[in-house]
């Protein structure tokens, strides 16, 4: 899903692969615990830039932009040096100024991790909440729908 055009996945999961690199890792190979987040940020940051809603151009044109308000993270199963993971996003609920995402971080065995992100929005120069540009809202609406018809 990269390029020019945007693209709304069918089942409304984005999906974006990944290898682990030693850097990700502990002493025995396995990912470090905080690698999980990483990914998990790549994945986000992927999704709304695959969707043509990216988190630059809400900055650059609405001062505004998506923090980490809340974030719960089970681990189900390690991931190891060399893995080729999938992080798979899907919108589980969308507000005025919040989006609460599903991340699920998927490797070679099944699903390694399960995040749920709440993110807010807020202006970028004194923090305060702001209300989603109405096309940022649109479309992980959409997300969201596409996503509840899969299941």
């Amino acid at each position: 899903m990269t390029g020019n055009s945007p693209v709304m996945p069918v089942d409304g999961r984005h999906r974006y692969g990944l290898r682990v690199y030693y850097e990700d890792t502990d002493a025995g190979g396995i990912v470090y615990h905080a690698g999980y987040l990483r990914f998990a940020e790549r994945g986000r940051t992927e999704a709304l830039r695959d969707m043509g809603i990216p988190h630059a151009e809400m900055v650059d044109q609405f001062n505004l932009m998506f923090v980490v308000r809340h974030l719960a993270i089970d681990y189900l199963r390690p991931a190891r040096l060399d893995d080729s993971l999938t992080v798979e996003t899907s919108a589980q609920e969308v507000g005025g100024a919040t989006v609460l995402l599903r991340q699920d971080v998927v490797g070679p065995k099944g699903a390694c991790a399960e995040l749920r992100v709440r993110l807010a929005c807020v202006h970028s120069g004194d923090g305060k909440p702001g209300r989603m540009p109405p096309r940022w809202r649109s479309v992980l609406s959409a997300m969201r729908a596409a996503s509840r018809t899969e299941n």
